[in-house]
């Protein structure tokens, strides 16, 4: 989550100045840049709708000149051979500093950083040296990445310098994500991957929307909006310093928002993935808009439309211990049977007759369309209650109520 929220910031700034973003791949640990793990960063960026400008610049594929830069620093004393690897030679004196776009004038002393690896034992060249080089070659002018790394900054730019670079990269380094405890975001306490959230029915342009959020916030307030009002005012030099928690319940409130966005259409070729098939095009068309006002996620979609399709309501045991009493609700499973059998079959009249059986049992509408609600649908909530029994029609219902009933004993 961290990576797409560095991910996106770079790509917001880019957009919002015309410049071209370089999606770099820092694959020059063969054991931790699996292919899987390659396909996984191109997966989310396509998700979420991160573009990039020009070819993607794969680390691995650049060794030869780093060994070049290795070898010059070798050269000139820069950097001296120890137990099998290559180090660079810190000086013993002076500050590395830089001024930093969200933390100000950055400092650290020399005497503080170690000489550092810049050549494994097998040969391969480390994060910071290949990230000195890639930076100078190809004109990186913005450096926008997480706080994390902020140690790494100081030894980046005392390469650059050992190599004859002049000036610096623009330095912003953003504030960490944390959770609701203001802990850092662990994979093993957390879903932190973009993918677990694709998964679980959130909108691409919802997690886009939300993650633009943490650490940023536009300067008129208003928070949920289209990502091309957000590329206008997106600026590096509004970005809190301080860490942006994230929080799935307002992460799920802004997806709730979008989803109630879709046309019709939109929403049930969204939700298509998240459905159990095969389905009645016609009637999942009809039924889609009865709950696209009411899930906030995708996968919610299945679990309330679901007694549309199925043979027989699978009845959730909450719901019926908690309304299906003998009594009572025999009372009102047996009035709605007897008027649903000639009643008009529209929502309205339907609407209607329930409410003139409730005030017969002494009961307000919601009490009585309670256990019509459990008996057709298996569950208390759902989308609205005569509505859906209009799309069901009166045969499946009645159904539905007397087997019910014949359940109550």
């Amino acid at each position: 989550m961290g990576s797409a929220r560095t991910a996106l910031f770079n790509w917001l700034y880019a957009r919002h100045t015309g410049g071209e973003l370089v999606l770099r791949i820092e694959d020059t640990n063969a054991e931790l840049a699996t292919p899987e793990f390659i396909d996984n960063i191109y997966r989310s960026l396509e998700w979420l709708g991160l573009d990039w400008d020009g070819e993607p610049v794969r680390q691995s594929r650049r060794g030869e000149l780093y060994q070049e830069a290795v070898e010059r620093l070798l050269a000139d004393g820069s950097a001296y051979h120890d137990d099998g690897a290559v180090r660079f030679r810190v000086p013993e004196d002076g500050i590395t500093a830089w001024p930093d776009v969200i933390r100000g004038v950055v400092n650290f002393e020399n005497r503080h950083i170690e000489d550092f690896v810049i050549r494994r034992s097998d040969g391969s060249t480390t994060f910071f040296l290949a990230n000195a080089v890639d930076d100078a070659d190809l004109g990186i002018t913005h450096v926008i990445r997480g706080e994390d790394l902020l140690n790494v900054t100081p030894k980046v730019l005392l390469l650059r310098a050992a190599l004859g670079v002049e000036g610096q990269p623009l330095f912003a380094h953003l504030p960490l994500i944390v959770d609701e405890d203001r802990k850092k975001l662990s994979k093993r306490r957390h879903a932190v991957a973009v993918e677990d959230f694709r998964d679980q029915g959130y909108l691409p342009e919802a997690m886009a929307n939300y993650l633009a959020l943490l650490g940023w916030g536009p300067p008129d307030g208003v928070e949920i909006r289209p990502m091309g009002e957000i590329v206008e005012l997106f600026d590096i030099a509004d970005i809190n310093q301080a860490p942006a928690a994230f929080d799935v319940k307002k992460l799920t409130h802004v997806n709730g928002e979008y989803i109630r966005a879709l046309a019709p259409e939109e929403f049930v070729k969204r939700s298509r993935p998240f459905l159990r098939s095969p389905l009645d095009d016609g009637v999942l068309a009809a039924v889609a808009p009865l709950v696209q006002e009411r899930v906030k996620t995708l996968a919610d979609v299945w679990p309330h439309l679901d007694f549309f399709f199925l043979a027989e309501p699978d009845f959730d045991p909450d719901a019926w211990q908690k309304v299906m009493t003998a009594g009572e609700s025999a009372a009102i499973l047996d009035a709605a049977a007897a008027a649903y059998e000639d009643s008009e079959w529209t929502a309205e009249a339907l609407h209607e007759v329930t409410r003139r059986l409730g005030e017969t049992q002494g009961l307000k509408l919601g009490k009585a369309q309670a256990p019509i609600r459990v008996a057709v649908t298996g569950r208390t909530v759902g989308p609205p209650l005569f509505e859906s029994l209009a799309v069901l029609g009166r045969e499946v219902t009645l159904d539905r109520i007397n087997r019910a009933r014949g359940m109550l004993g």
